[in-house]
């Protein structure tokens, strides 16, 4: 692991002690990845991922992240499927709904909540705030990372509309929450 690479933890009893769950996390870079996935050990985190990562030089270094591919120009059954399996065997889900690294506040994508739904996981929301990439973090940048209360997502359209609303503002608090720590 990379020296300085991992965050401070904020709200980490939230995280529930068994069972298969979702994070839904804000994504602004490489390192909110494996600040996520050092803040879980010794549990292990699978990481929904865009298919054109899987493909470049660094394509089994995602792999060997836990993670699965995702078409998201035509999104199969598997986008659906591969989730709901991992947290059936009680595993962790990691899904940045954003859908795309971002430093703005972007629409959230309903993928979380409707793997949520079918489910019947849990969300848990969180934040992350720091370094974004690996020059960021040899700068010796520190990483912060808050996770909020879980919750479910009841059945229907209008519960999974109410809960992406739900979880978008979510998010924001986090990580308006977090900023005012690192300030402190």
């Amino acid at each position: 692991m990379l020296n300085g690479s991992k965050a401070k933890v904020y709200g980490k009893e939230n995280l529930p002690k068994e069972g298969g769950y979702i994070i839904a996390c804000t994504h602004n870079g490489y390192v909110d990845i494996l600040n996520l996935g050092v803040s879980l050990y010794p549990r292990h985190i699978h990481f929904m991922a865009k298919k054109q990562l899987f493909e470049g030089k660094f394509g089994s270094i995602i792999a060997n992240l836990n993670a699965f591919p995702v078409d998201r120009e035509n999104p199969g059954p598997s986008v659906i499927k591969i989730p709901r399996q991992l947290i059936k065997e009680g595993k962790v889900v990691g899904i940045f709904p954003s859908g795309t690294r971002s430093t703005e506040n972007t629409e959230l994508k309903q993928g979380a909540i409707t793997i949520a739904q079918l489910s019947k996981a849990q969300i848990v929301p969180a934040a992350y705030v720091g370094p974004r990439n690996v020059g960021e973090v040899f700068k010796r940048q520190k990483g912060y990372l808050i996770y909020g209360e879980p919750f479910t997502v009841g059945s229907g359209k209008e519960a999974r509309d109410e809960s992406t609303q739900f979880l978008e503002k979510e998010l924001e608090r986090l990580t308006e929450q977090l900023n005012s720590k690192i300030k402190k």
